[in-house]
């Protein structure tokens, strides 16, 4: 799927190059059923675009997460495939508070949560150098 630096980097469970054989495996999971990952694709083509996924943490939170190829960028993809995960973890999950990490210098994915109304709450990420970013439920 990318041998992008800028993705595989900053991602520590990916592979450099990730290739569509490493996105396979992914997707189709080899852990203990706490994270998800699904592909997002190009309409009805091959051309796998990026991944989104899920980890479950505790019993109340998951968190969600993202990466897009670089040609996907800018172009709406990010938004309409996150925001269609958050819309179904709401249905399936009311009770579980939705969250994220982000780096703070990460301008694009941080501009996507807030869009979809993912805001920080003050609090360091898990991960070193990330910000906590959480789901703002409307009523």
């Amino acid at each position: 799927m990318t041998d992008e630096l800028v993705i595989t980097d900053v991602i520590h469970f990916l592979p450099t190059p990730f290739r569509l054989p490493d996105a396979r495996r992914l997707i189709a999971g080899e852990g203990d059923g706490r994270d998800c990952f699904w592909g997002v694709w190009l309409g009805h083509g091959d051309s796998l675009i990026g991944t989104v996924g899920t980890h479950l943490h505790g019993a109340d939170e998951i968190e969600i997460g993202y990466w897009f190829a670089s040609s996907a960028w800018g172009r709406g993809f990010g938004v309409e495939a996150v925001s269609a995960l958050i819309q179904a973890l709401n249905a399936a999950y009311p009770a579980r508070r939705i969250i994220a990490e982000c780096r703070p210098q990460n301008a694009a994915s941080w501009r996507l949560l807030e869009k979809i109304g993912i805001q920080a709450d003050g609090h360091d990420g898990i991960r070193p150098g990330r910000r906590r970013l959480v789901l703002e439920r409307r009523c």
